[in-house]
């Protein structure tokens, strides 16, 4: 039979996918804006040992300008290994943002792909992406984002470069497809 709830509850999702979706997609190519305009937000987690410096290390994050900070100390000890850099985010603030990650954190492992970040984001520490999203790196390839010589497309592609997803991953003894693969 006709359920009234039910049908109002698939046009609503229907509504949603459809205008959500689309203004995804148009994002991904949209251009960047400028950092005066539209600033980059970094989020995360620094290491707790640091907690009773966190004022001035908050400071130290935001000392490039153009940028809105919200970290907060990590509950359980030392943070997640991961970093997550927009695709819109400046080479320059980057790099600080990145030294300063170094610092106050365990270090970097990985890095997330840029399809399901927000342009103009850096994570710290961040562990809400699963280990499909994500790519292993190497320190001497952190280094080499360090490059102070790197132009903001240039840093981009190399970060892009480097994290780019596996197509298998392991699952319970298995290589499986990565579900979580952009395209």
């Amino acid at each position: 039979m006709f359920n009234m709830k039910s049908f109002t509850v698939w046009m609503v999702l229907l509504l949603v996918l459809g205008f959500s979706v689309p203004q995804a997609l148009a994002n991904a190519n949209e251009e960047c804006a400028p950092v005066e305009k539209k600033g980059v937000k970094v989020e995360g987690y620094i290491s707790k040992k640091f907690k009773k410096n966190r004022k001035a290390i908050y400071k130290e994050f935001a000392e490039m300008g153009h940028t809105r900070v919200a970290l907060r100390p990590f509950p359980m000890g030392k943070t997640a290994k991961v970093i997550a850099i927009g695709r819109c985010v400046p080479a320059y603030i980057a790099r600080h943002i990145l030294q300063k990650t170094l610092k106050y954190t365990g270090g970097v492992e990985s890095l997330v792909t840029q399809a399901f970040i927000s342009g103009h984001w850096f994570g710290v520490g961040v562990t809400m992406f699963d280990e499909p999203s994500q790519q292993k790196v190497s320190p001497e390839q952190v280094q080499q984002l360090l490059d102070p010589s790197l132009s903001t497309e240039a840093f981009q592609a190399l970060y892009r470069k480097f994290s780019i997803q596996d197509d298998t991953v392991p699952f319970f003894g298995l290589r499986l497809d990565n579900v979580k693969k952009a395209r």
